[in-house]
């Protein structure tokens, strides 16, 4: 009888987990390269500080992998978040019940922009730049000029130190196991991400395209409501313009986590670990004393290492038999 028990694992398959493995690599060199320049920040207090705005990141980033799932593209989510801070530094504080129902209809906005798109067969990013406008105009209608003040209890919630490890990073990881586990690993969530990687065969099945993209985008409505009211939570006040950068952070966030524009293929735990990697470059950049002019730039740079690292990957897969 032959000793050999089977094949060894070959190179391609190892591959595709060196991909995966990727945000991982890159949050950890990170947090060396914070190390080495400043090694007092590697503590409670340091990730404490330097991941104050991870979690409004987070937020918005998981709202745009919901998007990309049934591949669109999301350009109105930083508009949105800042509509979501003005209504809950405003709205909400002074009259919860109203300011409650205002978010919930902004949500089923969001779903009928999925409808939107899929009925009338209108490309997202058109769709969502117009929406982006909207939402801006209306931020400046409800809050003029910045202000307001965060409600207590969502202060209190965002403002908690938990033992050992800083509160946004509990709560990131909470976030994307929730996620990773109804999007990837559940009947639905392979249904949703089979409407955007192959929306024929979704058909062929029975299922509705229609309701899982408008299931989608009134889940990345949600979880944009979210990503407003934790930044609410941590600034206390609100201002028109406070996330709007958070739609290339949070479409950075995705890629930089695995994800890709093809539908259906993302990974919410390295969506999390993409936006915590953009916030921690924040930090890094700033310990560089590189402008905050020169900083989005500078995360740009960090996103197109990765990929191309991402491409080497492919490439090599790809040449292997």
């Amino acid at each position: 009888m032959s000793g050999h028990a089977g094949p060894l694992p070959s190179a391609p398959l190892r591959l595709p987990a060196l991909r995966s493995l990727l945000p991982i690599a890159s949050l950890l060199i990170l947090i060396a390269a914070i190390a080495i320049i400043r090694p007092n920040a590697i503590s409670y207090f340091g990730f404490n500080l330097m991941l104050n705005l991870a979690l409004p990141i987070a937020f918005a980033t998981i709202a745009q992998l919901c998007v990309i799932t049934v591949n669109d593209l999301d350009l109105s989510i930083g508009s949105f978040v800042s509509f979501v801070a003005c209504i809950a530094a405003t709205v909400l504080h002074d009259e919860p019940l109203l300011g409650i129902a205002i978010l919930i209809g902004a949500i089923a906005v969001y779903a009928g922009i999925g409808a939107l798109i899929q009925v009338r067969n209108l490309p997202s990013i058109v769709v969502t730049l117009g929406m982006s406008f909207v939402w801006l105009g209306a931020s400046v209608m409800v809050l003029p000029t910045p202000g307001g003040s965060a409600p207590d209890w969502l202060r209190f919630v965002m403002k908690l130190k938990t033992p050992l490890v800083p509160f946004a990073i509990i709560a990131g990881i909470v976030l994307a196991l929730v996620v990773h586990l109804g999007l990837m690993r559940s009947a639905a969530g392979a249904v949703l991400r089979g409407a955007g990687g192959n929306p024929a065969a979704i058909a062929r099945a029975g299922w509705s395209l229609l309701r899982a993209k408008v299931t989608m985008f009134a889940l990345a409505g949600f979880f944009g409501v979210l990503s407003g009211l934790s930044l609410v939570g941590l600034t206390t006040s609100a201002d028109a313009n406070i996330a709007l950068r958070y739609t290339l952070l949070s479409i950075a966030g995705v890629i930089l986590g695995g994800g890709e524009f093809v539908g259906g293929r993302v990974s919410p735990i390295g969506a999390v670990i993409g936006a915590m990697t953009l916030t921690l470059a924040g930090s890094f950049l700033s310990f560089m004393r590189i402008s905050p002019d020169w900083q989005i730039g500078a995360q740009g740079a960090i996103l197109i290492v990765v990929l191309a690292l991402r491409a080497v990957a492919n490439r090599l897969e790809g040449a292997r038999p």
